[in-house]
């Protein structure tokens, strides 16, 4: 699996801190995003918690520049406007940390999530089953 994935959201659907993690716990995933979390103000390393241990990632907020997207993304964008890019580096709680998100921000917050790498786009569900399957692996 690719290291980055990017959730595309409409302005109005990205989550306070206190939202995201509402929809963590019922996703009922042991992590705990960090107080610092802020839509739009947070950028760089997001810490969190799996378990009792650090598990972060980075996060950015961006401006949707429809033009530098896929055909595939284009085709599916709507009106979300808003791309928070989710990257992480190789410890594996750091990647599920930013599945989990993305699971989150999809199904709760009508986030598209897409895999620029492999250009694919993934379901709330498919988020959903590779955080449960990289989290049983920690």
């Amino acid at each position: 699996m690719a290291r980055a994935q990017t959730a595309f959201l409409a302005r109005r659907d990205v989550p306070s801190r206190q939202s995201l993690q509402q929809a963590i716990d019922g996703l009922k995933f042991k992590l705990v995003l960090d107080d610092g979390y802020a839509p739009f103000k947070s950028s760089g390393y997001l810490p969190c918690t799996w378990d009792g241990e650090d598990a972060g990632f980075d996060l950015k907020f961006q401006e949707v520049d429809k033009a530098t997207q896929s055909e595939k993304v284009q085709a599916v964008l709507g009106d979300r406007d808003v791309a928070i890019a989710l990257r992480w580096g190789g410890d594996p709680r750091e990647m599920v940390s930013a599945l989990v998100v993305s699971a989150a921000l999809a199904k709760n917050f009508d986030a598209l999530v897409h895999d620029p790498d492999r250009d694919q786009l993934y379901s709330a569900d498919d988020l959903v089953g590779k955080a449960r399957a990289a989290a049983s692996e920690l």
